[in-house]
């Protein structure tokens, strides 16, 4: 039945509008007498004939700071998948500038963070602007050291 439906769907023409008085649909070709919506590439567009439109009735929510630090965080784990991977060497300092270059860290991060999340093997020299204390005891662990700038 409904394969039926979906034919006669298909099959119908497209109402020509503007050919005549017989037509049904000439003159004003069904659009009405004058007014915006009677012209041509005119669409009243989130307006709801009246009704508190749906972006005025949903409440604001947040709040975006114009001083807001962009902080880049990076877990431990994530640093040895990256050493494993031989992205990163471990014989190099890792700061922020190296992880920019490498692209591991969006280039407009003012800051890098280290946090302790998973555990690292190799032992790494990193400078950073902030670090978590799991972080930094894990790391001094294995023998890496954390350098925190001020």
């Amino acid at each position: 039945m409904t394969s039926l439906n979906n034919r006669t769907k298909m099959n119908k023409t497209k109402t020509r509008v503007g050919r005549g008085i017989g037509s049904g649909k000439g003159k004003t070709s069904g659009r009405g007498v004058k007014g915006q919506k009677s012209r041509s590439g005119v669409a009243i567009k989130s307006f709801e004939g009246g009704q508190m439109p749906l972006y005025r009735r949903l409440p604001k929510r947040g709040f975006n700071a114009i001083n807001k630090l962009n902080i880049a965080i990076l877990n431990l784990d994530k640093i040895q998948s990256y050493i494993t991977k031989k992205n990163i060497n471990t014989n190099d300092v890792l700061n922020s500038e190296l992880l920019k270059k490498l692209k591991l860290i969006n280039k407009n991060s003012k800051k890098l963070k280290i946090l302790g999340s998973g555990e690292i093997k190799d032992k790494i020299n990193i400078i950073a602007d902030l670090a978590s204390k799991s972080a930094v005891k894990k790391l001094e662990k294995i023998g890496g050291s954390i350098q925190l700038k001020k």
